[in-house]
């Protein structure tokens, strides 16, 4: 269903794109939301993404790859907003992801700790694991939606593995100090 609506597009149907755009609007969103790390430069990098799209939607060979396509467009979107807004790194803040169902107070506490190892990731490392974990992109996938190697994504993935490893690790041994300092 999905490829012919994208090949109506394609050729110039705006109900189609509308259908594409209206379905994908949200996930997109989401991604740029952990991406970028706010909401209104989030918003910025959907929107540009989706009028890229429409705009360049006659350059896509193959409509099988429609999704790939639009991670591609909105990972560049997200790189040339926050670029624009000179803020890619230097005024992120923390964003609540809404669970489904209420948390437990250490579930809470898992998440925050899980958003401030992500803020100490630099842009490629935060970009490559939202892509895998929470896309759900294969490496292979991530790699084409980055338009880099797959070599490369598997690599950028690995130490961002790692790096965040050792984020949440710096962060604990802060707040273990943290608790041991009150005590004392």
């Amino acid at each position: 269903m999905q490829a012919v609506l994208v090949d109506r597009a394609r050729h110039g149907d705006r109900e189609a794109f509308n259908v594409l755009a209206g379905s994908a609007v949200d996930r997109l969103y989401g991604i740029a939301r952990l991406i970028l790390r706010d909401t209104e430069l989030a918003e910025d990098a959907t929107q540009d993404a989706l009028v890229r799209a429409w705009r360049d939607l006659s350059t896509l060979r193959d409509v099988e790859r429609f999704d790939a396509w639009m991670y591609r467009l909105l990972v560049r979107s997200c790189a040339e907003v926050g670029r624009r807004q000179r803020r890619w790194r230097a005024e992120m803040r923390v964003l609540p992801i809404e669970p489904s169902e209420p948390d437990g107070a250490s579930d809470v506490a898992d998440r925050d700790q899980l958003e401030r190892g992500l803020r100490r990731l630099n842009d490629a490392q935060r970009t490559i694991l939202v892509l895998h974990f929470y896309v759900g992109l294969s490496p292979g996938d991530a790699a084409e939606a980055l338009s880099i190697p797959v070599g490369t994504a598997k690599s950028r993935l690995h130490y961002a593995i790692d790096a965040l490893r050792a984020a949440l690790e710096a962060e604990e041994r802060t707040s273990v100090s943290m608790r041991e300092g009150r005590t004392a």
